[in-house]
């Protein structure tokens, strides 16, 4: 990349060349830091604390697998705002045994007891994102056993304990944890529960502060003991069951004892050389893949990052798939998608035909693929010396979550329901994420992975919404058509589109083209030249997700750790 081209990231109107990265002798302008390197193992997670429980495990036996869990049930505690054990969970493993990728899906469904009549009764519109309707069943706990029953070697029992022992001592608050929890407690200290147990005299705990969580570090220790039953089907379970009966709510000890995760298989695109990795839904990432099918058609080599072409391309592909996520992505169980048709070139060609290189498309219908025949989130990778390699991702949504927090447990249940359409016509009746029971919802959270030759090349995710599938898609255009190291790739400055019709029904269809979020870093020229083809380009204030990555070098032997600048963050290696 020329001088010039990188001197135009620091060239935004108004903002001094101060502003950018300080001064490095390496690498471009926007880095923040070197990436992490390591012969061993590597963990990239969004606490340093939970980094260190991740190799602390891989240096006492356990695999990457084992690393993984140990750091989701730390961050659990360390990380309220985006996770725990009320939430759910997805992941993709590389198994250097069986040299093969194996998908999980550990979303939980709606209560069997809530019907669509009780909306209906209620009045209700939309579910509402906070208190007793919105809450599904958490899948975390389930996934994590499943997880580790095939890829785990030391007992769970190991890896639960330096969650247990932080939650017992105390840890001391990270700064956007703080900010994020300061947000939450106004909203839900109303709900039964969450005062008492996710308060300091009725205040969050500020940064630097030390936070312990004796509730939750017992309800690890039951799960310790008595294993993945100890949450689904006892004490834990029973006074879930009792909590939601005496506070309006439907969540019973039956919904989750019947609750199972499953395994699902990855789905990929190949893009100019690269396999890119995401799961089926009823997540969100083959939008992913139909994005990179879409941009495929362009010749980066001869577009700059950052110029006007790069983002118009971004963000008219962004909108064709969000269309069809929209219309198709929801439970297979209950509506399956066509994802194969969805994922494939020729679809992806006839998808592309509908951009326009110079005006912006402000409305997009989903295709027709059957006939070509808020929320805040973790995420986390782990690697280890056998090459096993994993990407884990896992949320409540909505940062906290729903806001109830049953008594004595240390977790708040998370809000996914609230991704569901209530239907208010014939036509939303038949919408494929419509309300029914014992249904899973449309999920945002998506881990991704990236495989060359068939052997594994990078483990990597985006944290945030929405912007989870764009900043799939950036992630994998820095590495693959920039040219950027692993830690630049997530550095660079970052694009989101909001404003494309929702897979929900909380808004309707997109009419205006939306809006375009630019990050901090992209020049003026560029935004001068997208507003002249149509489209709205205004700042926005931390929309833009969280990042980590792991890159396997096999000539060398090492692993490459990447961390997200924008959080808390930290990529560490031994």
């Amino acid at each position: 990349m020329s001088l010039f081209h990188r001197s135009l990231f620091c060239a935004v109107l108004l903002v001094p060349a101060i502003a950018c990265a300080a001064d490095r002798v390496t690498g471009e302008l926007f880095a923040t830091r070197s990436e992490v390197i390591a012969p061993h193992a590597m963990a990239a997670t969004s606490h340093p604390l939970a980094t260190q429980v991740a190799l602390d495990t891989m240096k006492q036996g356990g695999s990457a697998m084992d690393a993984a869990i140990a750091a989701n049930a730390a961050l659990g505690l360390m990380e309220p705002t985006g996770n725990g054990i009320g939430g759910d969970l997805f992941a993709i493993v590389w198994d250097p045994k069986t040299k093969k990728l194996y998908g999980y899906n550990g979303s939980g469904r709606s209560p069997k007891s809530l019907t669509l009549a009780e909306f209906q009764r209620r009045g209700l519109k939309d579910i509402p994102p906070t208190g007793p309707l919105p809450v599904s069943v958490p899948g975390t706990v389930d996934g994590w056993f499943a997880l580790h029953d095939r890829f785990g070697r030391l007992p769970m029992a190991d890896n639960l304990a330096p969650a247990i022992r932080y939650a017992r001592e105390g840890h001391p608050v990270h700064e956007v944890i703080a900010y994020y929890w300061d947000r939450s407690v106004p909203r839900l200290s109303q709900y039964p529960g969450f005062k008492e147990q996710f308060t300091i005299d009725g205040r969050a705990p500020r940064k630097g502060e030390m936070w312990k969580n004796p509730n939750l570090a017992d309800t690890l220790q039951k799960i310790a003991d008595g294993g993945r039953d100890a949450f689904y089907k006892g004490d834990i379970a029973r006074t879930i069951d009792a909590y939601f009966r005496a506070n309006d709510g439907f969540l019973s000890y039956d919904d989750l004892a019947t609750h199972q995760g499953e395994w699902v298989q990855p789905v990929s695109t190949n893009y100019r050389g690269v396999d890119v990795w995401e799961l089926p839904p009823n997540s969100q990432g083959i939008a992913a893949l139909q994005m990179l099918n879409i941009l495929e058609g362009y010749d980066f080599s001869k577009i700059a990052f950052g110029s006007p072409e790069h983002v118009h391309l971004f963000v008219e592909a962004k909108k064709l798939a969000f269309a069809d996520r929209a219309r198709f992505y929801a439970d297979p169980a209950f509506n399956p998608a066509p994802v194969d048709r969805l994922v494939s070139k020729d679809y992806a060609a006839r998808r592309r035909a509908l951009v326009s290189p110079d005006k912006a498309l402000r409305e997009v219908q989903p295709g027709t693929p059957k006939q070509l025949e808020e929320g805040d989130t973790i995420y986390l990778t782990t690697a280890d010396a056998d090459g096993m390699m994993v990407s884990l991702i896992q949320s409540n949504y909505r940062g906290m979550g729903s806001g109830m927090a049953p008594p004595g447990l240390g977790f708040i249940l998370q809000d996914r329901g609230e991704m569901f359409v209530l239907p208010a016509s014939d036509e939303q009746r038949g919408h494929p994420n419509a309300y029914a029971p014992g249904k899973r919802p449309f999920q945002t959270i998506i881990p991704a992975f990236i495989t060359k030759g068939g052997k594994p090349w990078v483990s990597f995710g985006v944290m945030g919404g929405a912007m989870q599938p764009q900043g799939h898609v950036q992630i994998v255009m820095n590495l693959v058509d920039f040219g950027m190291n692993l830690q630049e790739a997530g550095d660079a400055p970052r694009i989101q589109h909001e404003g494309s019709t929702e897979p929900t029904g909380q808004s309707t269809a997109m009419s205006d083209g939306g809006e375009v979020n630019l990050e901090t870093g992209f020049p003026y020229e560029t935004i001068r030249a997208l507003m002249r083809k149509g489209h709205r380009v205004i700042f926005a204030d931390g929309p833009y997700g969280g990042y980590q990555a792991i890159q396997r070098d096999p000539g060398n032997g090492v692993y490459f750790g990447a961390s997200e600048s924008r959080k808390d963050g930290h990529a560490a290696g031994y």
